[in-house]
């Protein structure tokens, strides 16, 4: 809807520019800024002198407050005569919106502008047109073109002002592009350089993994045959010795029969360092196979009992669980005794007093089935530095307790790597002087996916 403020009747050019004085008035009351206000003018006057001689010719100011944001509307009208020329009303829409109504007997020119977005015009701009319209003077030809000229001059220097600033903003954009460029060209290089790098880098990383690969093959080679030469000659002192104990026709005095015992002591010692390293070699290697089939864990427990109750020195007790209700388990049971082995004659070697129990319960882990054998001891304990150390083959922890106990620093190793063959795992805690616990996790081979992972930590 639209307020109509003020009406002016047009009959001569005097009044026509008049009506280009009315109109910056208004637009400066509403808070138009330069450039609006002479757009108004200039199309308030084109028309003007194109509407001069229609009958009844009658220019209305008003507001629209239905718009958003409210609108200037200024409205030509008129009686018959010819309609506007499409070339006025062509220039006149490049300054602001205008619409042409024809009708009989009246026609209309609407002239709309929407006030400022930013609120810079008045609370009341109602009042604001109302008084500019009000105290418009009246204006001669000579007024019109000095404010044609001063608009014209205000305009220029507004131009140039707005082609100074895009100057200035063109030599500050070259100059960061050129910034840039240039720091584009110094991190390609720096990128070349890092990549040249990393190129060289990788490339020796691959000799050295390579040289790894190789010390690593003839080691295994080196310890396969050693073991293999080694282990004829040991049979034969074992054999030998085992002969001369017999007793015979000739028996021996007891100090050739301590000899002969010892010499059987220090062959079974050495037969065993073979077995162990020849055992080390081949999972190294990846020649160990597993044969998954399914497990009787009361029966394993039962032959280690009775492989390790006689290795038990006085004081220690070897604590295995009942398993009335042993759970199920598909894995390489070969492998399997072989750890366990290990781990409870590593348990009772160090452990003087008190006992070495094994503990058998299922993974409560309902979505990857496996067993947990936890093998705890009352012995000398490691040292918290040491944990890592044990691990590494050879390795011994070095102290009193290693009197009288002879042993190879193999057997850790060795279970942690059969237990990641079956695709599980093995972790150990100590104490000094309170005890080791050492927990082997091994999961059920005949779940979904458990043979892929096994022979994926299978391949060398």
């Amino acid at each position: 809807m639209t307020e109509e403020t003020a009406s002016f009747r047009l009959s001569s050019a005097q009044e026509v520019f008049g009506l280009r004085r009315v109109a910056q008035q208004a637009a400066a009351a509403l808070a138009f800024d330069q450039q609006d206000q002479v757009r108004l003018a200039t199309a308030l006057s084109e028309l003007g002198r194109d509407r001069l001689g229609s009958p009844d010719l009658e220019v209305t100011f008003g507001l629209d407050t239905t718009a958003q944001p409210n609108a200037l509307v200024v409205a030509f009208s008129w009686r018959g005569g010819t309609p506007p020329r499409q070339e006025t009303l062509d220039l006149v829409a490049r300054l602001v919106r205008v619409e042409h109504r024809a009708g009989t007997p009246q026609s209309r020119l609407l002239l709309t502008h929407p006030l400022p977005r930013d609120g810079a015009w008045p609370d009341d701009p109602g009042e604001r047109l109302a008084g500019a319209l009000d105290t418009a003077a009246p204006s001669t030809e000579a007024d019109d073109l000095r404010a044609q000229t001063r608009d014209l001059i205000a305009a220029l220097d507004e131009t140039r002002a707005q082609r100074e600033e895009l100057r200035r903003l063109n030599e500050e954009l070259e100059e960061t592009n050129q910034g840039v460029l240039a720091l584009y060209s110094e991190l390609t290089r720096e990128l070349e350089t890092t990549n040249s790098g990393v190129l060289a880098l990788h490339s020796e990383l691959e000799d050295k993994r390579r040289q790894l690969q190789e010390a690593s093959e003839a080691k295994t080679r080196f310890w396969t045959n050693i073991s293999h030469e080694l282990r004829t000659p040991v049979n034969a002192v074992v054999g030998l010795s085992r002969l001369l104990l017999t007793p015979g026709p000739s028996p021996l005095s007891p100090e050739q029969q301590e000899q002969v015992e010892l010499i059987a002591a220090s062959g079974h010692t050495m037969l065993a360092l073979v077995s162990d390293l020849l055992d080390v070699a081949k999972a190294e290697a990846g020649h160990l196979e597993i044969h998954a089939e399914p497990v009787d864990i009361r029966l394993v427990v039962t032959h280690l009992g009775g492989l390790l109750r006689s290795h038990a020195e006085g004081g220690v007790r070897l604590v295995l669980p009942p398993l009335d209700d042993a759970p199920a388990l598909v894995t390489d049971e070969t492998l399997l005794v072989r750890i366990l082995r290990n781990l409870l004659s590593n348990a009772m070697k160090f452990t003087e007093r008190g006992e070495v129990r094994l503990d058998v319960t299922a993974d409560p882990d309902v979505h990857d089935r496996a067993v947990i054998f936890t093998v705890t001891d009352t012995g000398v304990g490691i040292p918290a530095e040491e944990i890592d150390r044990v691990f590494e083959a050879f390795y011994q922890v070095r102290g009193p307790h290693q009197r009288g106990r002879p042993g190879t620093g193999l057997g850790l190793p060795y279970a942690r790597t059969l237990a990641e063959l079956l695709g599980g795992s093995l972790s150990l805690t100590s104490t000094v002087g309170e005890g080791t616990r050492v927990r082997v996790r091994v999961p059920d081979l005949d779940r979904p996916g458990a043979h892929a992972c096994a022979e994926q930590e299978e391949r060398p």
